[in-house]
């Protein structure tokens, strides 16, 4: 016999979980005990929300699901935010939350909301842990959460059911195989389209990352010499030096001039993975749908194209199958890979494209690099040039503020000291927004450069006011004296006002102890006609 906490904690370790966020109230403290007792670490942070973007970085180092702990109504509200993302991210995680027992819960409504319907529309489940239930619950949470498209579940624990004890049943989770693409009707019509086609593209997106399919993706696109598109969250799912890789796209209007083109006339798109859900409105149907064979993760009904040919299973096999209809090379794309190289290149003048490009030189080999949403993000997602999926990490589908701290954070903690370095970027706004987890950050002592886009303005709300011939409102405020700010919090920082000034701030940052702010002033103009 064990307690239903014990149980919770018990298996959430057997999966792999060895971290947890959040901030706890009384409600949680039997589940938060038995968690460090099995060996899972928790951490405490200034805000749930950004708690829920730490646990995102420890699922991206690990590998295993995220977990967030909260305590009953507010905590939980807190959190929405990072769940949402998590959601639409794809992201597997555990979203435990304290609450009042169902029946109590009719008399007794100090902080009693519904919780599970708040967080409905945000969760693939919500579940609540019932006297002797907690194994099949916890064990159902973790399966829901890993399975295609992985995202957060989440488990009200009821503060009078986490002390009781319960049976232990001994089983192992079942977990289910994606399926092969059989041999059929479908296959063969694929694989006359690619037969035939005369200039195919491949575009790649999360699905290949959640099933490792790169090494396919690549073993395709080399036996025909046929380009490689991404989103920005399968950036790096082959190596972005490679001559056939065109980057990561979706978000960039000017990219776009090069690439949607050249998918339109393709006559074969391949899509291995791709949720359009990371895309601007002009991704709507941008290709003919007689020319695509869709290979998708899971079932995502998203009405943004159409697909003569679609198969619902394993990415990489899914590629795989379409090998032997390989006849010839078909050429690559060297004037697109060189159109959007120089659309993209560091610019002579000091600002953004100068910051990216050093550091991108300066950051040590295997490192991981995380972006929040911004006109900053835009940019560096079309310069950047990853070798190996998931090396940057953002919000690409719910393009949330404030998230690359966080994420940063939950990554080199996980990572542990021996780690990959980690660089977060962040514009100032959405620094001001998680500054106080710099407290958290010195806290857990990890090594963390933050480079900061100072220009005291909302950049990419100022654009597209410009765009549509709007005055300038909101979206300009008064500047911080940031580095004295990150001392006081116990990190190193400096302002940094030119290429040679970072280049020397960032091998300094990257040999500190504890965490390094790098506050780079620019000018917001630089941002004009860069994506």
């Amino acid at each position: 016999m064990t307690t239903a906490a014990q149980i919770i904690a018990t298996k959430l370790h057997e999966a792999g979980c060895r971290h947890a966020f959040g901030m706890p109230g009384g409600e949680v403290l039997l589940l938060m005990q038995a968690m460090d007792e099995v060996g899972i670490e928790f951490t405490l942070c200034k805000h749930e929300n950004n708690a829920g973007y730490l646990a995102e970085g420890s699922y991206h180092a690990t590998g295993a699901p995220g977990i967030l702990l909260t305590t009953i109504g507010p905590g939980l509200a807190n959190g929405l935010n990072s769940v949402a993302n998590a959601y639409q991210e794809q992201v597997p995680l555990i979203v435990l939350s304290g609450c009042i027992g169902r029946g109590e819960a009719e008399s007794f409504t100090h902080q009693v909301i519904d919780q599970s319907a708040l967080m409905a529309p945000i969760t693939k489940a919500q579940l609540q842990v019932a006297k002797g239930s907690a194994q099949q619950v916890i064990e159902k949470a973790l399966m829901i959460a890993r399975a295609d498209p992985p995202g957060p579940v989440h488990v009200d624990v009821p503060h009078d059911i986490a002390g009781t004890e319960v049976e232990v049943i001994a089983r192992a989770l079942l977990t289910v195989e994606p399926a092969a693409w059989p041999e059929g009707a479908s296959l063969e019509a694929a694989r006359e389209m690619l037969s035939h086609a005369k200039n195919p593209v491949i575009l790649a997106g999360l699905g290949a990352v959640h099933h490792g399919a790169g090494a396919d993706i690549l073993s395709l696109a080399e036996a025909g010499e046929i380009p490689v598109l991404t989103t920005y969250k399968a950036k790096g799912v082959i190596d972005e030096n490679h001559p056939l890789c065109l980057g990561g796209h979706g978000l960039s209007p000017m990219s776009d001039t090069i690439v949607l083109p050249l998918l339109r006339e393709s006559d074969c798109i391949i899509l291995a993975g791709y949720d359009p859900i990371e895309m601007r409105n002009g991704w709507r149907e941008p290709w003919d749908d007689a020319h695509a064979i869709e290979i998708l993760h899971a079932d995502i009904q998203h009405g943004m194209h159409g697909a003569t040919v679609r198969f619902i299973g394993d990415v990489g096999l899914g590629v795989k199958a379409l090998l032997p209809a390989v006849a010839r090379r078909f050429g690559g794309a060297p004037e697109p890979r060189a159109e959007l190289a120089k659309m993209f290149a560091p610019r002579v003048n000091w600002g953004p494209h100068q910051v990216f490009d050093t550091m991108l030189s300066a950051l040590p080999e295997g490192g991981i690099t995380t972006a929040d949403s911004g006109a900053h993000r835009i940019l560096l997602s079309q310069m950047w040039r990853c070798k190996a999926p998931q090396t940057l990490l953002q919000s690409s589908c719910f393009c949330t503020m404030g998230i690359a701290l966080p994420l940063a954070m939950g990554y080199a903690k996980a990572a542990g000291p021996d780690g990959p370095k980690v660089v977060a970027f962040v514009g100032d706004a959405g620094f001001e927004m998680v500054i106080g987890e710099l407290a958290t950050a010195r806290d857990m002592g990890i090594n963390l450069t933050v480079v900061v886009l100072v220009d005291e303005a909302l950049s990419l709300i100022d654009l597209k006011q410009s765009r549509s011939n709007l005055p300038q409102l909101g979206v300009n405020f008064g500047g911080s004296n940031i580095v004295n700010i990150v001392k006081a919090y116990g990190g190193h920082s400096e302002w940094v006002n030119d290429k040679k000034e970072l280049i020397g701030a960032a091998n300094r940052a990257f040999n500190n102890e504890g965490f390094t702010v790098l506050a780079c002033r620019i000018d917001k103009s630089e941002y004009a006609g860069a994506f």
